[in-house]
């Protein structure tokens, strides 16, 4: 079952496909979604990465959570629901 993880903090140069190769090294990444500001088109500084199972959502998570990429320092967790505004 696949898992989606969240990826916070990330640089606005951090791309997707920057991301899809990087979380390719946990293995299986399904999806790739960098959230973008709709009134300017630049990225937020987050995203959500899809990986082809749980096992592999975990071992992304041991790999890239703190991890320096860009001169941030990524956090990486399993996504939540969205909440009700």
């Amino acid at each position: 079952m696949e898992t989606k993880l969240y990826v916070g903090n990330m640089s606005q140069s951090t791309t997707e496909q920057d991301l899809r190769t990087m979380f390719s090294e946990a293995g299986t990444v399904g999806s790739v979604d960098v959230i973008m500001d709709r009134a300017t088109g630049k990225p937020k500084g987050f995203a959500f990465v899809m990986m082809g199972s749980q096992v592999e959502a975990e071992k992304a998570i041991t790999m890239f959570n703190a991890k320096d990429v860009n001169s941030r320092t990524l956090k990486v967790n399993i996504s939540k629901p969205r909440e009700d505004r």
